[in-house]
């Protein structure tokens, strides 16, 4: 018997204006008015930038004003480039890259919407018919399913900070959301176009984060179509063709840049040895990784997520839990035997959950949701109320022991008021107040309820941090004040610094100071900026590799914010 029994009441749907600018709220704030950041931002914007200034070898291979990147694929770097190429005069080449990631985010929120309202219509997720009448009709519950898959998507906190920056993740984990549409799509109606949809799919990820993930993917959807008992002839023959397409897109890109070989590199043997480093066994360190970051991470989805596949566990055959959690399992897998431990293995988890967490929503009892309910309203207003006590403290200087701490993690920075910022902050916060109120004293029934306040209160401290402290985070964030001070060290007629900074440094420095990094085709160069520890006490301690000739400190100097990192400029002597 079906675990789900609603009446019609409980499947309002947000309108599709509502659902876009919830959307927009979500991933404009944090775009505006910044430079590229340290780490995987500011590396992802130096490949665009590289690309999109660049010749044609630079398209074929990553690169960051000659650094190789072998270990990413272009395509999420082409599109950043493209658009640098398009409004770059316009918008500046940081801005112009980060329409890349508002098309990205578009994308996989509204393949996580559309998968979940394909499979939300099917006869076997419908609820039990009422004895007299006024159950949902399948349209209507298909759309408020896909409207709680997108807010739980939305409130995910591991989603938050990656949607905003200039990676190739953004879009590998959208191309995951695409690829389970695509999915949902060809079992509706088995076609080998929509099969086709299905190897583009799989071809985009290659091209975005390498040919492992993919890989599992198609199995995955393998042994999904078996376990659902589809013909099985046609599917094999399907996913056969799906496969074909899946490699015969990113084999012309690796037949093209083999056969330029960009700049006499090697990058294409690293590209390979890095695919095949995503591939180990699992250990007891990766387990508690994930274990560790995946309660947070994944929050609010796992708990509704979990509650879907024990709560239809007796549907062994319903669409709608077996396909994403068959994506959820293949993922996990390819997440605890990648030795890369880091936050970008736990990404590709998001979609699928999301929407396996929406079909856990209507058979939720009312005691856990107002559970869910409470821990949010009390968990991110306090944060809210958190980050309206540290911009008062940084504009008025109290309370004296916040103001203190936040000048001595930015030293010398100088707050500034905005009033745009401020309005906009006001407006949010008085925009969560209502929704509070709304939830808490109409006690809807509608099947979302649970979900909302999670994900509008996250809505709200980010845009309350990319507003309020916007100024504060990008002062400790970026290396601009570094690079101006690099630049002015170096004679108007530059020829070339060699260095062993890393990706986002070498990014940061060629963008924000123009600094002529030398190039795969370059000689000796005169100028050499190294990077290494302030715990480094040796002021003349220079590398091996540099060794062979006589330098000259000329600069040294840091980011204020940063206490440990240093970087040293030197000129050769004569």
């Amino acid at each position: 018997m079906k675990p789900v029994r609603l009446p019609a009441s409980a499947t309002l749907t947000l309108p599709r204006w509502g659902l876009f600018l919830l959307c927009l709220l979500y991933i404009l704030p944090g775009l505006f008015g910044r430079d590229p950041w340290k780490n995987d931002d500011a590396a992802g914007f130096g490949i665009m930038w590289t690309m999109a200034h660049g010749s044609l070898q630079d398209w074929l291979w990553p690169n960051i004003v000659g650094l190789t990147m072998p270990e990413e694929g272009p395509l999420a770097y082409w599109l950043g480039a493209l658009c640098i190429k398009l409004f770059g005069g316009l918008l500046g080449d940081a801005m112009a890259a980060r329409l890349a990631s508002i098309g990205f985010f578009l994308l996989g929120a509204t393949s996580v919407w559309y998968s979940t309202y394909l499979l939300g219509r099917r006869p076997v997720a419908q609820p039990l018919k009422l004895a007299f009448g006024g159950q949902p009709e399948p349209q209507d519950f298909g759309r408020t399913l896909a409207d709680g898959a997108l807010l739980i998507y939305l409130g995910c906190l591991g989603l938050l900070l990656h949607s905003h920056e200039s990676t190739a993740e953004a879009l590998n984990t959208s191309l995951i959301a695409f690829l389970l549409y695509a999915a949902a799509r060809y079992i509706e109606a088995p076609q080998l176009r929509r099969a086709g949809i299905i190897g583009i799919a799989l071809a985009g990820l290659v091209l975005t984060r390498g040919w492992a993930l993919p890989l599992g993917l198609w199995l995955s959807l393998f042994i999904a179509f078996k376990w659902l008992a589809l013909d099985g002839r046609r599917s094999a023959r399907d996913l056969g063709g799906a496969l074909v397409v899946a490699l015969a897109l990113p084999a012309a890109w690796l037949s093209a840049a083999y056969a330029a070989w960009p700049y006499n590199d090697h990058s294409f043997d690293q590209w390979l040895q890095w695919n095949v480093g995503q591939l180990g066994l699992p250990t007891l360190h990766s387990l508690s990784y994930f274990l560790r970051y995946a309660i947070w991470f994944f929050w609010p989805a796992w708990p509704f997520a979990a509650w879907a596949v024990y709560a239809w566990r007796r549907q062994r055959k319903a669409l709608h839990i077996v396909l994403p959690l068959a994506f959820v399992a293949i993922l996990t897998l390819l997440a605890l035997i990648n030795p890369g431990l880091q936050e970008s293995i736990l990404l590709p988890l998001l979609p699928p959950l999301a929407m396996l967490a929406a079909f856990g929503l209507p058979t939720m009892k009312r005691s856990a949701i107002n559970s869910v309910d409470w821990f949010s309203v009390m968990t991110l207003t306090t944060c809210a109320a958190f980050i309206w006590l540290g911009w008062l403290a940084k504009q008025t200087g109290w309370p004296i022991w916040l103001a203190k701490n936040a000048l001595k993690l930015a030293p010398g920075f100088k707050p500034e008021f905005n009033l745009l910022a401020l309005l906009i902050a006001a407006a949010a916060s008085a925009g969560w107040i209502a929704l509070v109120n709304w939830r808490i004293s109409r006690h809807p029934s509608v099947l979302w309820r649970a979900v909302v306040l999670s994900s509008g209160g996250v809505i709200l401290c980010w845009l309350l941090l990319m507003t309020l402290w916007m100024p504060w985070i990008n002062y400790g964030k970026s290396y601009a004040g570094v690079a101006q001070q690099i630049a002015q060290q170096l004679p108007p007629v530059k020829r070339c610094v060699d260095t062993n900074v890393g990706p986002a440094q070498r990014a940061s420095f060629a963008y924000l100071g123009n600094i002529p990094f030398k190039g795969y085709e370059d000689g000796s160069c005169d100028f050499l900026l190294l990077q290494d520890s302030v715990t480094n006490k040796s002021d003349t301690a220079i590398p091996k590799k540099f060794r062979d000739r006589q330098w000259q400190l000329l600069w040294e100097g840091r980011r204020p914010s940063d206490r440990d990192e240093r970087f040293r400029l030197y000129k050769h002597l004569e």
